[in-house]
């Protein structure tokens, strides 16, 4: 499949891929495409860094101690999306595995493709910036899942939506051709708890990752 921006018929990754464990999950999220349709534009990108967070006995998940109303997404069908606040500034995550097991993966970086002025306007408009209209640039429009969030226009509304319906906001199939690389593994950043578990996954060579 070729990522273009005249075109939202990307067809979404099916329900039967979510219902998996979730670090087979998180690795073979790397290289897929998640993409944002809006009034405004589409824009989408590759893939580049994830974090899985387990459905049991991982105390650095949200739903580690039981269900609440800000976890409720995660104990729902697999494909959902998982949307939180930290610091005033949301985080993305697609729900795993079967519906009750609270397991998730954060997304952490993409690589834009598609809408690149679209995410520009978007990240200066959260600064209030007025700077050259190069600012910021690429490498930084969507490293780190605040700032994916804010390019791709993805807030709390999108708590709890349906990623295989392949509307508004949904992840779609990378290339499969020859195109491969090399999956890095580390511990997950900016949790207090389990921060050494080796869950967090990105692309060896990207330099679009959060951090090395």
């Amino acid at each position: 499949m070729v990522l273009d921006a005249y075109s939202t018929a990307c067809r979404p990754l099916p329900r039967t891929f979510y219902d998996r464990d979730v670090v087979e999950v998180a690795r073979e999220l790397l290289g897929q495409y998640l993409l944002r349709s809006h009034e405004d534009g589409l824009v989408g990108g590759r893939i580049v860094e994830v974090e899985a967070y387990l459905g049991r006995d991982d105390p650095a998940n949200h739903a580690y101690r039981g269900p609440t109303r800000r976890n409720a997404s995660m104990f729902g069908p697999p494909g959902s999306a998982y949307v939180y606040a930290i610091h005033s500034r949301w985080c993305l995550n697609a729900v795993t595995e079967p519906p009750g097991v609270p397991s998730a993966v954060l997304i952490r970086a993409v690589e834009p493709l598609v809408g690149l002025e679209l995410m520009q306007r978007r990240r200066r408009a959260r600064a209030g910036s007025a700077r050259h209209a190069e600012w910021p640039p690429t490498r930084d429009l969507a490293r780190g899942p605040a700032r994916l969030c804010e390019a791709f226009a993805i807030d709390r509304a999108f708590d709890g939506w349906d990623l295989t319906r392949g509307e508004q906001l949904w992840i779609a199939p990378g290339d499969t051709g020859a195109a491969r690389f090399e999956i890095a593994t580390s511990g997950r950043i900016g949790v207090t708890s389990a921060h050494d578990a080796p869950l967090r996954f990105y692309i060896a060579d990207s330099p679009l990752v959060s951090k090395r």
